[in-house]
């Protein structure tokens, strides 16, 4: 298996600066394919005006047409990131107002699953909306291999992941959780350096086929049930710099962690938590206070098996 990762690593890791952007526009234009980035947003005007912009002046103008749509879905922020990401040039869904047939739950992964509905591109592209100094690298590094390699299905974002000053020590929960998982129990993914990174590419036709993880275990599911569906070689990493971003108080990385161990026990026997709930601690005034919290132990469907979706002849 150390083989098969090695050999991985040398043949399925890249660094955005092996595909130059004027390459990937003239296989765009060759295949004719098109291209989605889709950023799921909550309560993030501070940043989502800021990649939107750069994402249009950079890969949506007439000189350098590598995406063709753009799309906030806001997932029910109570500050002005709709209105911050519009005037920025984006279109903006509401989590709520797709697929309303289907009530929606809170979680990442939820809004990841319903953005298929209303994007149209053969390639699409996730993107968080919390990134700071992004680059356009994040999105033309990602796709790259997707336009220029037939066999590639599925592509992460490799970075430095820096804490407040400390280079290297973000990624705490991939470090102490999902690394740990992967490295035993799917050996083979263990040559991924951000496994649960929210900056990843993939085919349409390869999501549609995916179930989604509601919340936060929505990256290693997604990772997982590539592996299994379409083989080690047709997934690819692709180095992308540094990603800066806001982190996470400790409480919501356990509650974070707890999703995720939650995704990898269903793939690994299909069953299910005996007791779904997280319970943390907080000092009060007298002394620790428990505060539960519900694990996500919901996942969505195959998008290919909605109706709705199916209706529209999307369905590779």
């Amino acid at each position: 298996m150390l083989e098969e990762v090695e050999r991985w690593l040398q043949e399925r890791s890249w660094s955005a600066k092996d595909r130059p952007l004027d390459l990937l526009l003239a296989e765009k234009a060759r295949q004719g394919a098109t291209v989605s980035v889709v950023l799921p947003a909550l309560d993030e005007e501070a940043t989502v005006g800021r990649i939107v912009t750069v994402i249009r002046r950079e890969l949506m103008s007439p000189e350098a047409p590598l995406v063709d749509e753009l799309v906030v879905i806001d997932s029910g922020s109570t500050d002005r990131t709709a209105e911050v990401a519009a005037a920025a040039g984006a279109r903006v869904v509401h989590r709520d107002a797709i697929l309303p047939r289907i009530p929606a739950v809170p979680g990442k992964g939820e809004v990841l699953w319903r953005s298929l509905f209303v994007t149209t591109g053969e390639i699409v592209c996730f993107v968080d909306a919390d990134l700071r100094e992004f680059s356009p690298d994040f999105v033309s590094g990602i796709v790259g291999p997707l336009l220029t390699d037939p066999e590639v299905q599925f592509v992460k974002a490799m970075y430095d992941r820096p804490l407040g000053d400390e280079a290297g020590q973000g990624g705490r929960v991939t470090e102490l959780v999902a690394r740990p998982l992967l490295n035993l129990h799917w050996p083979q993914l263990a040559g991924f350096v951000q496994p649960l990174g929210g900056e990843y590419a993939a085919r349409r036709s390869l999501l549609e086929q995916l179930p989604f993880p509601v919340g936060y275990g929505v990256e290693l599911g997604l990772l997982v049930d590539a592996l299994h569906t379409v083989g080690l070689d047709a997934l690819a990493q692709v180095d992308v710099g540094v990603r800066k971003h806001r982190h996470q108080d400790g409480r919501a990385l356990g509650r974070m962690a707890a999703a995720i161990y939650r995704t990898a026990q269903l793939r690994l026997a299909r069953g299910h938590l005996v007791r779904p709930r997280l319970t943390q601690f907080e000092r009060g005034e007298d002394g620790f206070e428990p505060r539960t919290h519900e694990v996500d132990t919901e996942e969505r469907p195959p998008m290919a098996g909605i109706a709705e979706y199916r209706a529209r002849g999307r369905v590779a």
